[in-house]
């Protein structure tokens, strides 16, 4: 061990020279490369989240821009870069992980503050500065925050399209998912996607507001909606999506060549018509709110989901805002059948555990078992469970 943390699992960047364990990763080519992209569009300070368009709690390792420009691959944290420094924020779950995986080119900020990012840029920006971000990855109340905190400063907050970690990722940037997306079937799901839209738009027409439109940008909200599956985030059933519902039209944004035949078929059944899903293609949300938006309409969504790229498309006065989509809302309250189906999940899932308890109690004593490849056999008895799609996080295995 070096230094004076006699540790060395944990980086010493007081050191002479530096001491790094062998799970840090070197960013210095990483950082390099996106400085010259700031510097070629003006940038002073660049923020780079963990999260994904649909602020999803989980992400696929294509939207793991964090883990690629920081090496720190915790769920939750923040950098900003300027030309001179570059810094981390995380919670307390994750300090120790950080020392292990940071190099001596970041910063470790033991808070996730706004207000502390906020400070810390107000120091390494000149007044005149801009600081960019990608509107597209900030929930609606956190660039409000970063706007809080930068206000009256003299710095611009800058909304920025191209994403600047993914144009220095380059080609080595991970590709899209193109598995499949697939049907639920309807003994699952207790009513059909007709059913359930429907519904909503039932719910359009007793708000007071009378909202012409419902906007869904959380991947759940589609993938509940639509009753379809898919397996592009580790451990979560769903796909990248986003929906325009209106009284009269349904826009499904998706990769259509990944659905599968009965998929397809089910979502173009009734067209033409009120029940028609028109599929476009994913990327081109942006655009198609645009256009819908210079109409006389009313846009209903949640803001727990919308990131502020997309809410800042739609002019205020065109607006219906709550917390949670009436999607949201459906899906919280569960019909008879689904509880059904719940409770027999919890049931299957129950005789996993206990067959894993009494493996347990047989194994342990002979000294064979750890917490890794005690987390493989819980694995293992789930999987043999009928229906099962996997589990819905990585085992979390400890003893001693």
């Amino acid at each position: 061990p070096q230094g004076p943390s006699m540790r060395n699992d944990i980086r010493d960047c007081s050191a002479d020279p530096p001491y790094l364990p062998p799970t840090a990763t070197n960013t210095t080519a990483h950082l390099a490369t996106l400085r010259g992209i700031m510097h070629t569009h003006g940038i002073h300070a660049y923020i780079v989240p963990s999260t994904d368009a649909h602020m999803s709690e989980y992400i696929s390792e294509r939207d793991a821009r964090l883990g690629w420009l920081t090496g720190f691959t915790g769920s939750a944290g923040t950098a900003v870069v300027t030309q001179a420094k570059a810094a981390l924020w995380t919670d307390s779950r994750y300090w120790t992980q950080a020392e292990r995986e940071l190099d001596c080119n970041w910063e470790l900020q033991r808070t996730t503050s706004i207000e502390s990012i906020g400070m810390w840029i107000l120091k390494g920006v000149p007044a005149e500065g801009n600081v960019a971000l990608d509107p597209f990855l900030f929930s609606i109340d956190t660039w409000n925050s970063y706007s809080q905190a930068l206000h009256g400063s003299g710095r611009t907050l800058l909304p920025l399209e191209t994403n600047l970690v993914d144009q220095a990722w380059g080609d080595q940037r991970p590709l899209p998912s193109s598995s499949e997306i697939y049907s639920l079937p309807a003994e699952f799901t207790g009513s059909s996607w007709q059913e359930k839209v429907a519904g909503i738009r039932q719910r359009m027409e007793q708000h007071v507001r009378r909202p012409t439109a419902v906007l869904l940008s959380g991947l759940e909200e589609t993938a509940w909606l639509f009753n379809l599956r898919g397996d592009d985030i580790p451990y979560n059933p769903v796909f990248y999506s986003y929906t325009l519902l209106t009284n009269t039209t349904i826009s499904l944004f998706v990769e259509e060549s990944r659905l599968s035949a009965a998929a397809w078929e089910s979502l173009r059944s009734g067209c033409p018509g009120p029940l028609c899903v028109e599929l476009q293609e994913y990327g081109q949300v942006s655009a198609h709110l645009r256009c819908y938006t210079q109409g006389n309409v009313t846009v209903w969504l949640g803001t727990e989901y919308t990131t502020y790229g997309l809410y800042a498309i739609i002019p205020q006065e065109k607006l219906l805002e709550e917390n949670y989509s009436p999607v949201m809302m459906a899906k919280a309250v569960k019909n008879a059948r689904e509880q059904e189906m719940l409770r027999a999940a919890h049931v299957r899932d129950a005789v996993a555990v206990i067959q894993y308890l009494l493996w347990l109690e047989k194994t342990v004593p002979q000294g064979q078992v750890d917490e890794f490849s005690g987390a493989q056999r819980i694995n293992a008895f789930r999987w043999a469970q009928e229906h099962s799609r996997g589990p819905s996080f990585q085992s979390i295995s400890a003893s001693g």
